[in-house]
């Protein structure tokens, strides 16, 4: 059981090793990206939503 283990995390180890990691800039530009989406994606929903809220005024 412990040999597994060790071997188990020797694998995460060498898989870690393959990974290639974003730099800082990288990392900055998809952060941007993200906030700018998810800014685009609130006013959207805020603009259904307040359109429903007025057609469901009228009709009630």
């Amino acid at each position: 059981m412990f040999k597994k283990l060790i071997d188990y995390f020797g694998l995460v180890r060498a898989e870690m090793a393959k990974v290639t990691w974003p730099t800082r800039a990288e990392m900055m530009e998809s952060a941007r990206i993200v906030l700018v989406v998810s800014f685009i994606i609130a006013i959207a929903v805020f603009a259904v939503d307040r359109l429903l809220s007025l057609a469901l005024e009228l009709i009630l």
